[in-house]
């Protein structure tokens, strides 16, 4: 039975180790002039780019989860955080986690607090090829408080996502979700009130 106990409290000893080597993530985002509130923690390596005279304000309470097995589920990416252009703003508020999340603004991106972001979500304003004839502008991505954005999500550019909604498994949100619901599918939709 101590030996069981052992495996546990080796992965909890690891765990912290890693969390105590992610604040080096704080001296990339500061390289990057990335606002980031006190008690952020990071497990893994989570890359910043802030675009030159564009902003990234992250409130305090931030978790940020890179390593492929620091979340059980599983983790395939490490978090990104980028700005694209210098007109963009990334604003994200206290007590956010993610897990792999990728988040990319060309124009605006504001995310609320106590936001969950599961496991290789991403979060993006634009087509990613502005360069492109069939690309459409960057839209802005408003996401509320309490929001749980679930394994996989993908939500796209002119999306807004009220508070409280949950977001189901692998869903991509293409259009706006109210507050207090459970949406999912491709294209996402309303499936139930909370």
């Amino acid at each position: 039975m101590k030996y069981r106990n052992l495996s546990h409290t080796t992965d909890v000893v690891f765990r912290r180790l890693h969390m105590l080597l992610g604040k080096r993530n704080l001296l990339s985002a500061w390289w990057w002039g990335v606002n980031i509130g006190a008690k952020a923690e990071f497990d893994g390596k989570c890359h910043f780019k802030r675009y030159p005279k564009s902003t990234i304000k992250i409130g305090k309470g931030s978790s940020f989860l890179s390593r492929p097995n620091a979340n059980l589920i599983g983790i395939n990416r490490p978090c990104i955080v980028s700005t694209l252009t210098e007109e963009a703003v990334m604003e994200i508020g206290d007590n956010c986690g993610f897990s792999g999340t990728v988040i990319g603004a060309f124009k605006l991106i504001k995310i609320g607090d106590n936001v969950r972001c599961g496991a290789n979500t991403l979060i993006t304003d634009s087509d990613w090829h502005p360069e492109d004839s069939r690309a459409g502008e960057p839209q802005p991505v408003i996401i509320g408080n309490n929001v749980w954005l679930g394994l996989n999500v993908v939500v796209l550019k002119g999306v807004e996502i009220g508070d409280n909604a949950l977001i189901g498994a692998n869903s991509v949100v293409t259009k706006n979700i109210p507050a207090n619901v459970i949406a999912a599918g491709n294209p996402c939709r309303v499936i139930k009130q909370l």
